[in-house]
């Protein structure tokens, strides 16, 4: 895409187009820019302004909050970790395995032969 002329830029932000927009102005003078920047706003409309963006942090949550030293990331870890059953290195505790029987797992009560 080119880039807009000094002369396009000052005929189509006059108008309020934005810098891309004003590329495709066409003219030889200023009344003329002028001009097919009114016919571009009958076409086109009048651009709307981009909602704002928000990067610099956000709403904390209840648990990230300056009340009772609770604000802190330690405090933030620390109850993550014990929300969620983690010790000290951010692993689950091993969960005790079951004592081995001397018993066949696949061994049922309820099963019965038939002849046909």
């Amino acid at each position: 895409m080119n880039e807009p002329t000094p002369e396009q830029l000052a005929a189509g932000e006059a108008h309020g187009l934005t810098p891309p927009m004003c590329a495709f102005l066409r003219g030889e003078t200023d009344e003329e820019l002028q001009a097919d920047a009114v016919k571009f706003l009958e076409l086109f409309g009048t651009p709307e302004q981009p909602a704002p963006v928000y990067r610099s942090g956000g709403p904390r949550g209840v648990d990230v909050g300056s009340n009772g030293g609770r604000g802190t990331l330690a405090a933030g870890v620390a109850l993550f970790r014990e929300r969620h059953g983690l010790d000290e290195d951010g692993r689950r505790p091993e969960k005790p395995k079951p004592a081995p029987t001397n018993r066949n797992p696949y061994w049922t009560n309820d099963l019965t032969w038939e002849n046909r």
